[in-house]
C-alpha cells in the first residue's frame, strides 16, 4: 500500500551544494491542494538565508479546492486523487514539464516530538565520522512506536565527556561522546493513506515532511530560528506549531482546529450557507471592532433558493462577535501548547504565523496579546518567481517544500537490513522500490 514498513516515511536524499535540481512539491491540506514547480541552482549564501545553498525559481504553479479532506487527512480517496492530479495538471502545464516525484507536505495525525538522548565511547582520540553515525543510531534506534510513523529525525546537540551544546564535534577530543535526537512522528494511517492518493495518480513521494516545519523553512530569516521562534501554521483543517532554536527544528505539534470551524461558525450564527460564510470571512473575518463596525452593514444571501427569501443584513460588529471567540480557543490552545514546549524557555522568541486562516484582520494583534510574544504574518522569502496568488501566508507549506530539499542532510536515519515493500493494488510503484534500495 505505501513504503511506511518500520514506521518510517520516505527521505529524499541530499542535494548536491554544485548540482541544479527540478523538485516538485505538493500540499494537500484541507481546503485547497497545491502544486509547486521549481527549479533549484546553486548560488552562493545570503546574509539573512545563510543556510541556503540554492536560489529558488518557481516556473509552475497550480492549485486547486480541495476535495475528500478532512482536517489535513483523506476521508475519500478518489475525490482526493482527483483534486491532486488538477493540481498536477496545472503546475505541469504552465511549466511544460511532467513530474514523476513530489516532495509531500503532512499536517494530519496529531503531530507529536520527542527527545531521546543516546551516548557511545569515542573509538580514537578524537571524534570521527564513524562515532557520528554510531551515535546518532543509537539516538534513533528507540524512536518508532505501534502505530506511528517518523517523519523527521534530527540532531539537534552534541556533547562530549558531558560538556553540552556542541554543533559540530568532528575532531574534538574526549571519550564519551552523546547526542540529543528530536523526533517527530504522526499517525501512520494519515500519512499512509496520503500517500496512497499520491501514489494513484502516478507519483512517487519522495519525502514527507511536517507542514510547519517547512513553513518555517519559508518564512524564517537565519536570525529568527537561532534567536528562537515558533512558527504557528493556521490551516483550515489543523493548526499545527514548530518551535526552532539555536537553527534546529525542536518540537513539533498540531491540534485539528482551523479556519473551517470559523466558517462553520459564521454559518450557524448568520444562518448561511457554508459557501457565503467563506465569502464573508475572506471579505470581512476580523478579531478586532472598529468604531464604524456597528454602522458597516454586510449583506448575507438567504440559504435556500426560495426567491421569496430575502437576503438579511448584519453589522460587521456582529460577525467579529462570531469570529472571535473561535480564534481566541484556538490561539488559547496554541498557548498551552507552546509553555508545555522548548519554546517556554525562551521568553522572547517571537511567533510567526502562516496559513491560510492567520489572515484574519487584527489576528497579529490578537495574537501577541494572547501569547504574550511579539507576533508577524510569514511570508515566503527568497523565493522567485511565485505567482501573486502565492506570496502570502496561506502558500508558506508550498514553498517551504521547494526549500526543504536543501535542509534533508539535517535528517538521520538508522539504516534497516531487511527490504520489504508492502503492494497495494496491482503491485507498488518501482520508483518506491528503488527509494528503499537507496535509503536502507
Amino acid at each position: 500500500m505505501s513504503a511506511l514498513h518500520y514506521g518510517l516515511t520516505p527521505k529524499m536524499k541530499p542535494i548536491s551544494p554544485r548540482r541544479s535540481a527540478l523538485v516538485a512539491a505538493l500540499d494537500v491540506g484541507s481546503s485547497k491542494v497545491a502544486c509547486l514547480i521549481a527549479r533549484l541552482r546553486p548560488h552562493p549564501p545570503q546574509q539573512a538565508l545563510r543556510r541556503r545553498s540554492h536560489a529558488v525559481e518557481v516556473i509552475g504553479f497550480g492549485h486547486t479546492e480541495a476535495r475528500g479532506m478532512k482536517a489535513g487527512a483523506v476521508v475519500n480517496l478518489a475525490q482526493a486523487e482527483e483534486t491532486i492530479r488538477l493540481a498536477v495538471d496545472s503546475a505541469e502545464q504552465m511549466a511544460g514539464v511532467e513530474i514523476d516525484s513530489v516532495v509531500l507536505a503532512l499536517s494530519a495525525g496529531r503531530l507529536a516530538s520527542e527527545l531521546f538522548a543516546a551516548d557511545v565511547d569515542i573509538v580514537g582520540a578524537a571524534v570521527s565520522e564513524s562515532d557520528i553515525a554510531r551515535v546518532l543510531a543509537a539516538g534513533s534506534r528507540h524512536s518508532l512506536r505501534h502505530g506511528r510513523a517518523v517523519l523527521h529525525s534530527l540532531p539537534v546537540g552534541y556533547s562530549i565527556d558531558g560538556t553540552d551544546g556542541i554543533r559540530e564535534p568532528r575532531g574534538m577530543l574526549g571519550s564519551r561522546f552523546g547526542v540529543d535526537m528530536h523526533v517527530a512522528t504522526t499517525d501512520t494511517a494519515a500519512a499512509r493513506n496520503l500517500m496512497l492518493a499520491v501514489e494513484r495518480c502516478h507519483l512517487a513521494v519522495e519525502a514527507m515532511v511536517a507542514s510547519p516545519y517547512v513553513a518555517g523553512l519559508a518564512v524564517l530569516a537565519d536570525d529568527e530560528a537561532d534567536l528562537g521562534a515558533a512558527v504557528i501554521d493556521m490551516g483550515a483543517g489543523t493548526t499545527t506549531m514548530a518551535v526552532f532554536l539555536r537553527g534546529r527544528l525542536v518540537h513539533i505539534e498540531g491540534f485539528a482546529l482551523g479556519g473551517q470551524h470559523i466558517t462553520t461558525d459564521i454559518a450557524r450564527g448568520l444562518n448561511a450557507r457554508i459557501a457565503h460564510a467563506e465569502r464573508i470571512k475572506t471579505l470581512y473575518g476580523s478579531v478586532l471592532v472598529g468604531g464604524q463596525d456597528e454602522r458597516d452593514i454586510i449583506t448575507v444571501p438567504p440559504i435556500s433558493d426560495d426567491q421569496r427569501d430575502t437576503a438579511q443584513f448584519v453589522s460587521r460588529a456582529t460577525l467579529v462577535h462570531i469570529v472571535k471567540p473561535r480564534v481566541d480557543e484556538i490561539l488559547e490552545m496554541v498557548r498551552d501548547r507552546l509553555a508545555a514546549s522548548p519554546f517556554a524557555a525562551e521568553p522572547r522568541g517571537h511567533v510567526i504565523l502562516t496559513g491560510g486562516a492567520g489572515q484574519l484582520t487584527g489576528l497579529p494583534d490578537l495574537a501577541a496579546r494572547v501569547l504574550g510574544r511579539p507576533v508577524r504574518i510569514g511570508r515566503p522569502l527568497g523565493i522567485s518567481g511565485l505567482p501573486e496568488a502565492a506570496k502570502g501566508a496561506a502558500f508558506a507549506v508550498a514553498a517551504g517544500l521547494l526549500v526543504y530539499p536543501q535542509a534533508a542532510h539535517l535528517e538521520h536515519f538508522e539504516q534497516r537490513r531487511r527490504r520489504h515493500v508492502m503492494t497495494g493494488t496491482g503491485g507498488y510503484f518501482a520508483r518506491v522500490g528503488q527509494w528503499l534500495r537507496e535509503s536502507f
